[in-house]
């Protein structure tokens, strides 16, 4: 009985005693003593922290500790550290998640820069600022356009990359120019400027801001501003008066901006309602010409539908933390004009890179699908045999690399690309995984908003339209939500909902259907 008291002893005591063989033990080394004894004063010590940090979690407040360690905690938790442990069981045991409850304790004192931290951290990690700008040489024997030129822009756009001429001929026909700006011509392939676009390949756009793909040293000396000269790749069109296109011809020119025409100036003046009627804003002539030749380009493409059911779009203005949201048809006027004239040229010079045999980046689609090539491909979502974006080469690297390859056709040079160049096709390919992440995140943060502005305007109830199943759109913004007390409903029915509960963090809405509007 003692022998096997003893035996079981010693088999308890592991860190002291070793086994060597049936029922044979052997006293453990003092050196082996040692480090098991203090590995199991650390384990001790570790689990009295572990529970301390729990304590003040409970109590919402967050350990001294954690301050160093609040990125990883809330953006790449690493679950073998004692914050993360104590963060888990703090969670649990008040039944939150993770993230609620570090906002719980301060950790996460804005909602809109755990977003934008989220973003930066993955696409930004060394932050957005330009640790350089590079130096920009641009030449000064451009031949001057004749007429004067206006761009369209909605009020907070900074840079501004297309613009418009409208000059009568003395055949009676009228040249219509579209004028897009070159920064191909200062943005030198293997330079620090060309490294930053091809790293950042596109502006990143959001409610209240932006980042742009070049630094304002870059973009100041191509943006089309008005009173100002600046180097553009232009498009003529000679149409005549039935808006028949008869002749075209793409040159690199300098301009002179007139004027910088904004959305909001020109909506009373031009306008679907009144867009037909002449009015004394000295831009409505122009205006009113190229909408009609902006219909028939439509048409031209097989893209008129007057059947097609109203879409809106979406404006958010943002101005000291409070969020305004503006609706605006799409299609409307003023739309439909800069959308047209830009598909034909992005169409146009496509065809031209095509006819020459020069690479370029093109977008297509077939069977529904939208892809980016380097091939010459219809895109029969817009009609057209072929398209390649080259009208925003201050705001997308693909239009800047295009416009590279134009200015060297026109100019009859080697093309910057050759026809199977990697460094196009990897370019490709970079930009349509970065453009699409960029977009998500726009919409991210344009719900982060909807959702600020139901706080924001104390609301409790709202007006939506089912979509489908439980899904529905609300009234007045972008935003569809599921809504689980749903009955079935067609499509398209005006319901009212209850709102239960707004969380801009985790964003989430909870809203309850009361009733079914007429």
């Amino acid at each position: 009985m003692e022998a096997a008291a003893t035996a079981i002893s010693l088999h308890a005591a592991p860190m002291y005693f070793y086994r060597k063989g049936k029922g044979r033990y052997k006293a453990a080394p003092e050196e082996n003593l040692k480090s098991a004894l203090a590995a199991q004063e650390r384990k001790r010590l570790q689990a009295e922290k572990v529970a301390q940090y729990v304590d003040q979690l409970k109590a919402r407040i967050l350990p001294e500790d954690f301050g160093g360690k609040l990125d990883m905690l809330v953006y790449a938790p690493d679950k073998n550290t004692l914050e993360w442990k104590a963060l888990d069981e703090a969670a649990t045991a008040g039944n939150l998640s993770h993230l609620k409850l570090l906002e719980a304790c301060g950790a996460v004192p804005s909602a809109h820069d755990y977003h934008f931290g989220a973003f930066l951290r993955e696409h930004f990690p060394a932050g957005t600022h330009f640790e350089t700008s590079g130096a920009i040489t641009l030449p000064d024997n451009l031949d001057q356009a004749e007429a004067g030129v206006f761009s369209i822009d909605d009020a907070t756009t900074t840079e501004i990359d297309d613009a418009f001429s409208v000059q009568a001929l003395p055949n009676g026909n009228t040249r219509v120019g579209i004028h897009i700006a070159a920064p191909a011509l200062g943005i030198l392939p293997g330079s620090e400027l060309d490294a930053i676009a091809l790293r950042r390949l596109s502006t990143v756009y959001m409610p209240g801001n932006k980042i742009t793909m070049l630094p304002e040293a870059a973009i100041a000396p191509f943006s089309l501003l008005a009173g100002q000269w600046r180097p553009a790749l232009s498009l003529y069109l000679e149409i005549d008066p039935a808006l028949a296109i008869v002749g075209s011809t793409s040159r690199l020119e300098a301009v002179r901006i007139a004027d910088n025409l904004r959305h909001e100036e020109l909506e009373p003046h031009f306008n679907e309602d009144n867009w037909q009627t002449p009015s004394d804003h000295p831009y409505w002539e122009r205006l009113h010409l190229l909408h009609r030749l902006a219909e028939s380009l439509e048409t031209g493409r097989g893209k008129a539908d007057p059947n097609r059911a109203p879409q809106v779009d979406y404006n958010f203005y943002v101005e000291n933390g409070l969020v305004r949201i503006t609706t605006r048809k799409r299609g409307s006027p003023m739309d439909k004009l800069v959308a047209e004239l830009m598909i034909h040229a992005n169409a146009h010079w496509g065809g031209m890179l095509a006819e020459h045999d020069l690479a370029g980046i093109h977008r297509a689609q077939s069977g529904g699908k939208v892809y980016m090539t380097v091939n010459a491909e219809p895109h029969q979502g817009l009609g057209v045999a072929q398209y390649a974006w080259s009208t925003s080469p201050l705001r997308r690297a693909v239009d800047l690399i295009n416009q590279r390859q134009m200015l060297a056709l026109l100019a009859g040079t080697e093309p910057i690309y050759a026809r199977n160049s990697d460094a196009l096709t990897t370019a490709m390919r970079e930009f349509d995984l970065t453009y699409n992440a960029y977009n998500e995140f726009q919409t991210r943060m344009e719900r982060y908003w909807c959702l600020q502005y139901l706080i924001q305007q104390e609301t409790q109830e709202v007006v939506a339209t089912v979509w489908r199943e439980n899904l529905v759109r609300l009234d007045g913004m972008p935003y569809v939500t599921k809504v689980h007390s749903l009955p079935e409903l067609a499509p398209g029915t005006r319901v009212l909902l209850e709102i239960k509960r707004i969380d801009p963090l985790l964003m989430e809405l909870d809203s309850r259907y009361k009733a079914t509007l007429e």
